[in-house]
């Protein structure tokens, strides 16, 4: 198909230069309305300005220009109100993709756009001081089918966690350990008053207990060490079970001890864009077009997280990505573009950073909030949710909404295991396929690539075909926007195109030709079922 809208824009730009109308850039995608073809360009509409001509006036001078010089695979071109130019595809072009899918089987959909590129993703990135949330999920599952997106593009991926095991959340999670172990132990104890007080925290205390004995004084390191080997052990676990693993893990504390830090804010002190006020240090954000300076050293000694973070993103600069995409909350809008800003004024090139923000997760029972406080640890954890619906469920459900909205996770409709749950409709069709092809087997009809694809003439078999051919173009304009939920709205059109053909027209048939057509055909739809639940990470069953 892509090579297909290539020689469209070639014959309509050839067109507007016969004619001598102005060069634009349009748009070739399918109408509305598919009585009005399968491809229109709006280069009329665009041109009706420039020209002072009404827009169905140009489109037909256009068409008729197309008409001399009709395109390979083009039936006919014709023009509707009030100016699209639509192009009719001959039903040979879309019979005979179905080869092509064969042969390219689980490369097809496959891109060069990253071809002998890196790109670097940053997601999850949660301090190791408790279990994962249902927000780390969102990010997680986001991070992890972009990564696989990029990759389907031809890039080599870097799968990357940067963590904070410094600083004073990490204080409070040793000074929480130590206060239920000394409780433990019959001792006195101050539990902080910003404490994390899940049973995870008395567990790693008792663990602690055991290994160690009643002998550990207040203060002591094991606390916080323990504690978040224990934790960053639970973490990796869990990401795991969604089929997430991770290539690099950096750490905050790194940029302190070689001195990374130290050399950052000595460089903004020579452009003096760094200055002393209240006790604190500040960034003077305001000589670089900002509204307000920003403090990146507190009167208490302790750095605001702006200053490790522009020094770790200086790091994969200089590792030298292509593409450096970082996966944040929406809590993140006011202080990222902070981190970039300083980069820029030491002259650091940012352009390969592409920052993506998603908003955040409520979890909905019976139509009601499901009410959390992660400090209280009062939360569902996303290993529950795992454990409850399974990684394939809570996949799905993070990247069914785009990343841009709030997602309403309804634990009601994943639990459903029917085809109203949209992740068992998809793999209920993989699953019916693979069935059909088994019943083929039974009745000594076998899939096989010397198959009549001209005898897959009727409509709901047409309109199927059209949608698959789609699937290259859609992994490529899924690496611009780097939205997953685009590959599942096409998997769930694609699976409902399928379920439509199948109710009008029976697979094995007494007419054997036919049979082998629309065994090549559904085999076809299993191979595009298959490839876009892989860059989901969901399994393709068999059988369910």
């Amino acid at each position: 198909m892509k090579i297909l809208k290539k020689q469209l824009t070639d014959g309509i730009q050839k067109a507007l230069e016969s004619l001598t109308y102005p060069e634009k850039d349009f748009s070739l995608a399918p109408p509305n309305n598919p009585d009005f073809g399968n491809i229109s360009s709006n280069i009329a509409l665009l041109l009706a300005n420039d020209l002072k001509t009404s827009p169905l006036e140009i489109a037909n001078a256009i068409a008729n220009e197309l008409q001399t010089t009709v395109q390979d695979h083009i039936e006919s071109i014709t023009v509707t109100p009030p100016g699209f130019i639509n192009f009719f595809i001959q039903n040979s072009f879309f019979q005979s993709s179905i080869k092509s899918i064969h042969k390219a089987g689980n490369n097809y959909g496959k891109g060069i756009i990253g071809h002998n590129k890196t790109a670097n993703v940053e997601f999850v990135s949660a301090n190791p001081t408790g279990p994962l949330t249902v927000g780390h999920g969102r990010n997680a599952v986001l991070g992890d089918s972009i990564a696989n997106i990029l990759e389907w593009n031809g890039y080599k991926i870097t799968r990357e966690y940067y963590y904070n095991d410094a600083g004073r959340q990490m204080l409070i999670l040793g000074q929480s350990v130590e206060a239920r172990y000394l409780e433990l132990c019959g001792r006195k104890s101050n539990f902080p008053d910003e404490g994390y007080q899940g049973e995870y925290i008395k567990e790693i205390a008792a663990q602690i207990l055991d290994r160690r004995g009643v002998e550990l004084q207040s203060g002591s390191h094991y606390f916080k060490d323990d504690a978040e080997k224990e934790i960053f052990s639970d973490i990796k676990n869990i990401l795991e079970k969604l089929r997430i693993q991770f290539d690099y893990f950096a750490n905050e504390k790194t940029f302190y001890e070689n001195g990374a830090i130290d050399q950052f804010i000595l460089e903004l002190k020579e452009k003096d864009l760094v200055y002393e006020k209240d006790g604190a240090t500040w960034f003077r954000a305001t000589a670089l077009g900002k509204e307000k300076d920003r403090v990146y050293i507190k009167t208490s000694g302790e750095p605001t997280y702006r200053v490790p973070d522009t020094a770790y993103h200086r790091d994969k600069l200089e590792r030298k990505f292509d593409l450096i995409v970082d996966i944040f909350g929406a809590d993140h809008a006011d202080s990222y573009p902070d981190v970039l800003l300083a980069l820029q004024a030491l002259g650091i090139d940012t352009s390969p950073i592409k920052v993506l923000l998603y908003q955040f997760v409520t979890l909905m029972r019976d139509g009601e909030k499901v009410k959390m406080s992660t400090r209280k640890a009062n939360f569902v954890t996303l290993d529950e949710l795992i454990n409850d619906l399974g990684p394939d469920v809570v996949r799905y459900f993070f990247i069914m909404r785009s990343m841009n909205t709030h997602l309403d996770f309804d634990l009601g409709l994943a639990a459903d295991q029917s085809e109203n749950n949209p992740v068992f409709y998809l793999q209920y069709a993989h699953a019916r396929i693979c069935n059909i092809i088994k019943h083929g087997l039974e009745k000594g009809i076998k899939k096989t690539s010397a198959f009549k694809d001209d005898l897959l003439i009727h409509e709901d078999e047409l309109n199927l075909i059209r949608h698959m051919v789609r699937f290259p173009e859609l992994i490529e304009t899924a690496h611009d926007s780097l939205e997953p939920q685009n590959i599942a709205n096409y998997l769930q059109e694609l699976a409902a195109y399928f379920h439509r053909f199948y109710g009008q027209c029976r697979v094995i048939t007494e007419n054997k030709e036919l049979s082998k057509a629309r065994l090549g055909l559904v085999s076809a739809v299993k191979i595009i079922l298959a490839n876009g639940l892989s860059i989901l990470g969901i399994t393709a069953p068999e059988r369910m």
